[in-house]
């Protein structure tokens, strides 16, 4: 599902198995370099709020990042690329993460229709390996 500028998919695992697919598929990709792990409910639960489980997690590879930067610098404000595991109160486990199709007409990347092309396809075969 596409939804202002974001791809949403339900996964067939429970919260856990799911983030963790996504960091293993991540993290073995010699291409790509995890920059970044946030929790958002352990974040919450310091403040003595509840959150359903939520992280996010940061990866990217300057080869394909820096000439959209190079382009056009607010590109910059979307990347590094990253997806958002939540589990909704149903228990339902989704994965999202920014459509870089929506990025490319948001920053006026016209021009790098390969680069889009590469990052759409390696973000939708990591994402689908981990719903699945």
């Amino acid at each position: 599902m596409n939804t202002n500028g974001l791809i949403i998919k339900t996964s067939n695992h429970d919260f856990d198995t799911t983030y963790q697919k996504i960091h293993d598929a991540l993290a073995a990709n010699p291409n790509l370099k995890i920059i970044l792990e946030l929790d958002h409910s352990a974040n919450a639960a310091k403040a003595d709020l509840d959150l359903l489980p939520t992280r996010i997690i940061l990866f990217g590879n300057p080869k394909l990042g820096t000439p959209l930067m190079l382009t056009n610098r607010t590109v910059s404000i979307d990347l590094p690329q990253k997806f958002i595991v939540y589990e909704e109160a149903s228990g339902t486990v989704k994965v999202a993460y920014n459509d870089p199709t929506y990025l490319k007409e948001r920053h006026n990347l016209e021009s790098k229709d390969e680069i889009i092309d590469k990052v759409t396809g390696v973000l939708d075969k990591i994402s689908n390996l981990a719903i699945g």
